[in-house]
């Protein structure tokens, strides 16, 4: 699949601020079945980009913006070409062990709820991952209003509902608690239904299974990645992988605004 992404982050400041340092991990990198061949980064003002690495092995973009400014714009775009190996994630540069994916954090911790609901059972890993992909499809309700970047699993899990980092950190927190490695994914995704303009990146968790390695599982649509995906970063939780985060100084009251296109095409069948 050819993908092509424009993902727009808009900021904007009641007062002027003084200084502004973001965090980016907005650039995917290419592995077996995911090859990134053309990306940019654009600021609308003034600003100096360092790129490198992050602990997890993600692009990182450091951004400063040394001088007052009362709109900020960060905008992604690129084609990504994309196979489907049925979740299956192999190839990943600067990768880290799996035990470290076994940590919890305040965003996945169990509570009294999820620690009912949570059990181990004899059958393979990969055979509960996706009984546990399935359950949370069907247990929980999307929905775009009902939570934020601070709610945790288990506050999402008793309400029944929330948006894809939810149901990640949901699967990600039961995962570990049965001593599966799981890590938190963000992304993109192309649509089924062919809308291409989403409010948001998308979220999913990868859940290591010995035989296979990291395998991806999307609980937010019931699904193992496909073709239709784009991995962009990973980390204990959505904080490790979020796509911006940062600091300013000055600047009052702030409005975001974010938008993100994702449309796709069929590669062409090559005929002997």
């Amino acid at each position: 699949m050819r993908l092509h992404i424009d993902h727009s982050t808009v900021y904007q400041y009641a007062e002027p601020t003084r200084r502004v340092i973001q965090l980016l991990r907005l650039t995917p990198s290419s592995f077996v079945g995911q090859s990134v061949m053309d990306w940019r980064v654009d600021v609308d003002c003034d600003a100096r980009l360092r790129e490198g690495r992050d602990g997890f092995g993600n692009v990182t973009h450091m951004l400063y913006v040394d001088q007052p400014t009362q709109r900020l714009g960060i905008t992604v775009s690129g084609l990504v070409l994309t196979e489907d190996h049925s979740g299956v994630v192999r190839g990943l540069a600067n990768d880290l062990p799996p035990p470290v994916f076994l940590q919890p954090t305040p965003l996945t911790e169990l509570g009294p709820e999820l620690r009912r609901y949570a059990s181990s059972d004899s059958k393979p890993a990969l055979d509960r991952l996706h009984r546990l992909n399935t359950d949370l499809y069907e247990r929980l309700r999307f929905d775009s209003g009902a939570t934020n970047t601070e709610t945790t699993a288990e506050e999402a899990f008793e309400a029944g509902h929330g948006v894809c980092q939810d149901f990640a950190h949901v699967f990600v927190a039961i995962a570990r608690h049965i001593k599966i490695p799981a890590r938190y994914i963000s992304g993109h995704l192309y649509r089924r239904d062919g809308d291409s303009m989403q409010e948001a990146a998308h979220a999913w968790v990868e859940a290591w299974v010995d035989e296979l390695g990291w395998v991806a599982f999307d609980p937010t649509n019931g699904v193992s990645t496909d073709e239709n995906y784009v991995r962009v970063a990973c980390g204990l939780d959505y904080r490790g992988a979020s796509p911006i985060s940062g600091a300013r100084t000055g600047g009052g009251v702030e409005e975001l605004a974010v938008e993100v296109q994702v449309s796709g095409h069929a590669e062409a069948q090559v005929q002997n």
